[in-house]
Formats: structure tokens, sequence, C-alpha cells
């Protein structure tokens, strides 16, 4: 389970950072360019300077050169209120989508890089005999000089040509190595890849089926992926409620200062310098609140174009923004609109000939009256609401009292409790453990922060030694259609009947975990060598 949590989590990191770095890369582009003319105006204004052919020509290309700057300065302030003003019609032009197949990886192994060791080593040995005697040196010992000196050579080329087959064959040794060191990548990166392929097959198979968590995780990776101005926050998180057919959004807005504070340059030439001219504090909080109204609808318009848009009926958007109480100086995080829309309305209306502003009242949103100001207003679905009808308390650290093999059954139900939370906290969850009176028949709520699995979990640790019954399993359902959960979560130290196994599965959003597979994850998430000792064993290991 964890293994593949961490495969959502990296697919969704992986897949947000690549569409980032592909945002910054194509402004990174765009402002080359733009530096590139600009250094260009400037070299050609300079060299325009020295070649002025008195003072009062180089003056006039200074004030020419400090007018051109703050022309150059508002163009770019321009540039930035053009992308917000444009921020929902540039929306809805083509571009790269998520979808399923894009989700997958491809195998291009790199060519096999042999660093030089395919080639044979240079300077191998040859032989070259020494020149024999004429006929006036072999009379006087030339003949056994030859042979000496033939000896000696042959001696040198033997001894030369050992070393450089030793060095050869340790050559050819680190070639294999090398090779088969690539051959063991290749093979691991294929399996890598048919791991994640497979994932995303079944992250697929469980979306396409209308499983919640897999929706969600589907529509936070294609609002992660949206292609968003620089200075806008990333962060999101979504519930889906497959019985109501509807999506949640809970999306952080930008801040008021992504709005340009100036709105002009002028070069004041008694003074040589170039003033800013402030936009209207009127004008900031008018652009501020259409932008705010451009995020709602441009959200909502990716949710109902996307792949899985047809188990959308209903999607709803809150937008939160961060930021500092004027008053106080704590952070705060109000939410400044809380929208929702049928996908069949929503379908009717022409996002690109529209007024944001307008249209958000067509469908009586929720909308701050002054959201420059951070008025908030209470939004219609919260995930903080949803946990606010629990009573948490501090969490005890139950795994640091277990000893090497510690029965799971001498532990006191507050204590397993306390284990189940840990549990899920090692999970990757963040987790509250609830009173144990009044607590509508919760054990635990668990929350996932992570925008790929954001969602809430009923959790009911049952601490048994004999099967737990279908009226416990039923309870659960009701509870969590109660709460407004996405997912309960049923975990016992015995095991459950034929009878609720199959409830759970028509229920499509209770799990399950008995006694072996709590052992397998107190193993595998906490280090925790478990046994649960059963007075007789659950009725499947018969």
């Amino acid at each position: 389970m964890a293994r593949k949590r961490g495969i959502w989590s990296d697919m969704q990191r992986e897949w947000a950072r690549r569409q980032r770095s592909e945002q910054q890369a194509r402004r990174a582009a765009l402002q080359a360019v733009a530096r590139a003319e600009r250094e260009r105006a400037r070299a050609d204004r300079a060299a325009a300077q020295r070649a002025a052919a008195n003072e009062r020509e180089r003056k006039r290309l200074y004030i020419e050169s400090r007018k051109a700057e703050a022309v150059e300065c508002a163009a770019d302030v321009q540039v930035i209120v053009d992308e917000l003003d444009s921020l929902l019609t540039a929306g809805l032009q083509k571009r790269d989508v998520v979808t399923f197949q894009s989700l997958k990886r491809t195998f291009q192994p790199p060519p096999f890089d042999p660093a030089g060791l395919d080639r044979p080593l240079p300077g191998r040995p040859q032989w070259v005999a020494p020149p024999p005697p004429n006929a006036v040196g072999r009379l006087f010992g030339g003949a056994a000089r030859h042979e000496r000196e033939e000896a000696a050579a042959r001696q040198a080329y033997e001894q030369q040509s050992s070393r450089y087959e030793v060095a050869d064959a340790e050559r050819r040794r680190r070639l294999a190595e090398r090779y088969h060191a690539y051959q063991e990548w290749i093979s691991g990166l294929a399996r890598e890849i048919e791991e994640h392929n497979t994932a995303v097959d079944e992250f697929e198979s469980g979306a396409r089926g209308g499983d919640s968590d897999a929706v969600a995780k589907f529509f936070t990776l294609v609002l992660d992926a949206s292609s968003l101005p620089e200075a806008f926050p990333h962060r999101t998180r979504v519930v889906y409620r497959p019985e109501a057919r509807e999506l949640v959004v809970e999306y952080e807005l930008p801040a008021q200062e992504v709005i340009p504070t100036t709105r002009d340059f002028r070069y004041v030439q008694a003074s040589d310098e170039i003033k800013t001219l402030p936009r209207p504090p009127k004008e900031i909080k008018e652009r501020y609140a259409r932008l705010v109204a451009q995020v709602a609808l441009r959200v909502l318009h990716e949710v109902f174009n996307a792949e899985l848009s047809h188990l959308v009926e209903t999607a709803s958007f809150n937008g939160h923004v961060s930021a500092k109480d004027k008053a106080t100086g704590q952070p705060i995080h109000p939410c400044l609109i809380s929208a929702g829309v049928s996908r069949e309305l929503f379908s009717t209306f022409v996002l690109a000939d529209l007024d944001p502003v307008v249209c958000l009242k067509r469908i009586n949103a929720l909308v701050s009256p002054h959201p420059y100001e951070l008025e908030a207003v209470r939004p219609m679905v919260d995930f903080e609401a949803l946990l606010s009808q629990y009573k948490f308390v501090e969490g005890i650290d139950a795994v640091a009292g277990l000893d090497s093999r510690p029965d799971l059954l001498a532990m006191t139900p507050t204590e397993f409790e306390h284990l189940t939370r840990q549990l899920f906290e090692a999970m990757g969850m963040q987790s509250w453990v609830t009173q144990p009176s009044k607590d509508d028949g919760v054990d635990a709520v668990a929350v996932n922060e992570d925008p790929v699995f954001g969602g809430v979990c009923i959790i009911q640790a049952k601490r048994y030694s004999k099967a737990v019954g279908i009226e416990s399993v039923r309870a659960l359902a009701g509870v969590m259609e109660d709460k407004h959960a996405t997912k309960g979560i049923l975990v016992t130290t015995s095991w459950v009947g034929d009878e609720s196994r199959a409830f759970a599965a028509r229920h499509g959003r209770i799990q399950l975990i008995e006694c072996e597979e709590l052992v397998y994850l107190c193993k595998e998430h906490l280090g925790l060598d478990v046994l649960i000792s059963l007075p007789k064993p659950p009725p499947r290991r018969r």
C-alpha cells in the first residue's frame, strides 16, 4: 500500500515538476529574447551616442535613451497585466492535458557507452629484428654479436608483448564489467517502467470505475498541470463524492501582491529620474476581484474538460488565500469564493465572451464583497468544516512501549487505537484519535494532506479475538455518510466474515484490514514484528 502511495506521490510530483519546468523554460526563453532585444537597443543607442558629432546630439540621444528605458519598464508591467487579464481565455486554448497515457513512461534506453574501452590499447609491440652484419662484419665476429643482439631484442619484445597482453586483458575485463552493469541497469529500468505503467493502468481502472480516491488523484494531477503565471501557488485539494457525482476543489488563490501596483513610468528630464506612476487603489481591487473570478471559472472549465469529466455532474470550487491578518499579524487562510455548478449549466457558457464577475453571480456563487480586504465567505463545502465535526485528543506514542514480539491482543483498546493512528501516520497520512466517548462510532480520523491523496477517512479499530460482525461494517458505512467521509477503514486484530466482505465490496469505499494484513503493515511501516495470539486461526487459515 505504501509503495503504491509512493508511486502516486512520485507521479504527481514528477508531473507537476515537469509541467512547471516546461513553463519556466518557456518564460525564460521569452524573457531571454526580450532581454536580448533590450540589450541590442541599448547597444544601438550607445553606439549612436558615441558617434554623435557634438554635445547637443549626445544629450538628445541620452534623453531618448532614458525615455525608451521608461517605456520598456512600462511594457514589462503591461505584460504582467495582460497575462492576468487573459487568464481565463488562455486556459481555453489547446494545450497539453493530463491523460492516463501521458502518465506512462516509454522505455528508450540510451546506447551503451564503452568509455573508450572498446578500442584496443595503443602501442602494441612490433617485432623488429636487428640488421644482420655485412660480409666484413662477419669476418670480425659480427655473426656472434648479431645473435646476441637478436636474442636481447627478442627477450625485450616478449616482455613488452606480455605486459601489453596483460593490460589489454584488463581492458577487456573492464569492458565486460561495464557492459554487464549497463545490462543490469537497463533491466532494472525496464522493470521500473513496467511497474510504473502497471500502476498507471491500475490507477486508470480504479478511476474509470468511479473509485473516489483515484478520481480525486486524477483531477488533482489535471489542476496541478495547469499553465499559470509564475507567481501563482500550486496547492490544490480534491474530494470526489461518487454517490452525488460531485467533485469538490479547494484551491489556493494568488495573493493580492500579484496585481502590479505601478501603472506607468515617466522620465523626468529636469531631475534625470524615471518616476513611477502608481495604479489607483480602486483599479487594483477591481482587478484582483476579476482575477479571482477568472481563476474559479478556469478551474471549473478544466474539471469539465478533463478525461474523466463524465464522472462529474457537479463541481464545487472553494478559493482560499494565504495572508496575514492586518489587525493581529497572524497568518490567516480566508475563503474568498465558493461556487458550485452543474456540468449541464456550465456547458452553456461561452467563456471567451462572458464577464467572469457577472457569470459568478449567474451561478449564485458566494463571492467576497471585498476580496482585496480579505473579507471571507463561508465555503459551501470545506475540509476543515468536515474535520470540525470530530473531537480530537492528543496522541500518545503507542509504539514506544512495544518490545520485540508484542501481542496486540495484550494492548488496551486505547493503546490499540493509538497504534492504529501511528500506523496511518507512518503510511503518509495525518491522523487524530477521537475521544473514547460520544465519538459517533469513530475511532480515528485520518487526513492525507498530499494534493494527490487529499481526503478524509473514518477509521474503526477493533481489538477483537473473535470475528467482527456485519453490524460493525454497516455501522462504519453509516458513519461515513453522516460525516461526509470519502473512505472508511476497519482495522481488526481478528477477521471478518464473508457477508461483511461482500458488503464492503458492494459499498466500494470501505477497506478491511484483518489480522494477517495488520501484522504485515506493522512490519512494513513501523518496523514492528508483532503477533496476534488468537485463540483459534481465522476460518480461511484452516
